[in-house]
């Protein structure tokens, strides 16, 4: 089976669950753990820029990754899957959570 079929899999799955547990607009917390550099903290930061993002970065025990949680008001699930696909798109090496 292909990643992009996984992945596409994965995306429905969660879109539907996103429906049948909130009403939409809701708060959104994304987490994200990514390889400790600044330019891949500020790529994720600058995707929720201008959005009103409460972004909280947590260092891991060696320093050696970062876990990036993002507290934002998003007007649909299908916004929610568009910010997920933009990270991975822009931040190599990124695990979303």
């Amino acid at each position: 089976m292909s990643t992009e079929k996984n992945q596409d899999e994965f995306y429905d799955k969660l879109r539907s669950q996103l429906y049948d547990t909130s009403s939409w607009p809701a708060e959104y917390l994304y987490k994200f753990i990514v390889q400790t550099e600044a330019g891949k903290i500020q790529t994720i930061e600058s995707i929720f820029d201008n959005m009103g993002a409460v972004i909280k970065t947590n260092p891991s025990k060696n320093g050696k990754y970062t876990s990036v949680s993002i507290n934002v008001q998003i007007p649909t699930p299908e916004i929610v899957i568009e910010k997920y696909k933009e990270v991975a798109e822009k931040v190599d090496g990124v695990i979303p959570l």
